[in-house]
């Protein structure tokens, strides 16, 4: 028996996941887009490639993720990667993405857009002075 994927819903569970309404949604993809449409759209099984490439743009999220993702095989994942020690501690011991690499990087990011923003204020109040100073 084949399974298969039901990309509306995987629409919705992403949507829901970045914490995004409805309306929101239909708001991003245009004029003819209305809460109602989006509703009708996360029972569809199948989406018609060019809105799901729409779709995947609006929610940054590959097309692929709403193409293959399915719930049940996450969850045996899921299951069969999480050890349940005795005392109750639930530790994945394959993380598959580094927290810290991740903090330093958005802090690296910080960081330049500071010294970008301070070297803009720089400019624009030697630009200030140059007026100030030709009156």
């Amino acid at each position: 028996m084949e399974h298969k994927i039901h990309q509306g819903r995987n629409v919705k569970r992403f949507r829901e996941m970045l914490g995004i309404k409805q309306e929101a949604l239909a708001f991003d993809l245009g004029e003819d887009w209305n809460q109602k449409k989006i509703s009708l759209l996360e029972q569809k099984e199948v989406i018609e490639d060019p809105l799901l490439q729409r779709i995947s743009e609006v929610l940054k999220i590959p097309v692929e993720a709403f193409q293959n993702f399915d719930e049940q095989a996450a969850i045996n994942i899921i299951a069969n990667t999480i050890t349940n020690n005795d005392n109750g501690a639930v530790y994945n011991h394959n993380p598959i993405f580094q927290p810290i690499d991740q903090l330093l990087k958005l802090h690296d990011e910080k960081i330049a857009l500071y010294e970008r923003m301070l070297k803009e204020k720089d400019e624009m109040m030697s630009r200030l002075e140059k007026l100030i100073s030709t009156k």
